[in-house]
């Protein structure tokens, strides 16, 4: 089991689909030491009924790390948690906002935002089993359910459970007529709901996402609610992540280079390839590093048509970096 840091949850990398795995949660915390990471959303069938070192392991460098689950059955749900107590996570979060056709015929996600007493129900039971921080993360409605009072009304009656921290998607979900897609776009955000809600209910810890893609828009916001949560910014510029440290908890020291972190993701990548994991595994989720700088087009284009080959090993990565000029071509020994 993997020793525990304390949470603070000022900046926090999101849950996403298919994107935060293990890989993609290693290289973010090359960037930042202080961000709290998530995983991508499981199931509870799949811990239950799965592969269960599959979802759940992780390396202790990605510490402080939480799991999301998706569920709505209080027992199953209270297992899993136990499941990440069990395995060193620091957190245990419930997806409540999540707008899918796939998830909502499971009865996981968003659609749960219409039955705030069975969500109430999970968190108790989850919080029962186990003594980690027990969280959700939800919009601020769903369909028509899109009034303050709505939104009050969930939030008190999940509260009941005794959760305390509440990570709020600033759009509400359009679980008919849009697309997931759509859902993380067209509905408008609506910060004011979020800093309003933390207004009136200050004795919870309230996390605002959305269309966050700044560090001063981070500071804005956190004169208002407890903490922010990026995703998709993240990803595809992830070295933003690298001010986040000095930006947001003060921290003296200097940000890493870009340098420091290929160089320290290069022996990462070294490692988990003589484990038999492929390399565009891993590459996938570094192709923004660069962005912005000469010769990142070139250096995403080396790894996109290289990565997936058979045999494809560090000498992609290597040679990927010679297509860039200047400093960001040197490699440093990892500090």
């Amino acid at each position: 089991m993997s020793a525990r840091p304390e949470l603070n949850r000022r900046f926090t990398c999101a849950p996403m689909m298919d994107w935060s795995d293990r890989h993609c949660r290693y290289f973010w915390r090359l960037l930042s030491q202080r961000a709290v990471l998530y995983t991508e959303m499981v199931t509870t069938g799949a811990l239950i009924y799965g592969d269960r070192e599959r979802f759940l392991a992780f390396d202790p460098a990605e510490q402080p790390v939480a799991l999301q689950l998706g569920g709505s059955d209080p027992q199953a749900l209270a297992r899993c948690a136990q499941f990440a107590q069990q395995w060193g996570y620091n957190e245990v979060n419930l997806n409540c906002g999540c707008p899918s056709d796939r998830v909502q015929s499971g009865r996981i996600g968003a659609c749960l935002m219409a039955e705030p007493e069975l969500v109430r129900d999970c968190m108790s039971a989850m919080s029962e089993r186990v003594d980690l921080p027990v969280t959700i993360k939800h919009r601020i409605g769903i369909d028509d359910m899109d009034d303050y009072d709505g939104l009050m009304r969930f939030v008190d009656t999940v509260a009941e459970s005794g959760c305390r921290t509440f990570i709020v998607h600033a759009r509400k979900a359009w679980l008919q007529g849009l697309s997931p897609k759509e859902n993380r776009d067209i509905p408008p955000l609506d910060y004011t709901l979020v800093a309003r809600l933390k207004r009136e209910r200050p004795e919870l810890e309230i996390i605002v996402n959305g269309g966050i893609v700044t560090m001063e828009q981070c500071q804005r916001l956190l004169d208002e609610v407890d903490g922010v949560m990026l995703g998709r910014e993240i990803y595809a510029n992830p070295y933003l992540l690298a001010t986040v440290d000095q930006t947001l908890y003060g921290d003296p020291a200097p940000p890493p280079s870009r340098a420091q972190v290929m160089a320290q993701f290069m022996n990462y990548c070294e490692r988990e390839l003589s484990k038999g994991t492929k390399l565009n595994q891993l590459t996938r989720h570094i192709l923004g590093l660069y962005q912005g700088l000469p010769g990142a087009r070139r250096f995403r284009r080396e790894i996109s048509e290289n990565a997936h080959k058979k045999g494809a090993g560090i000498e992609v990565l290597e040679k990927a970096l010679s297509q860039l000029g200047g400093e960001a071509r040197a490699l440093p020994d990892p500090q």
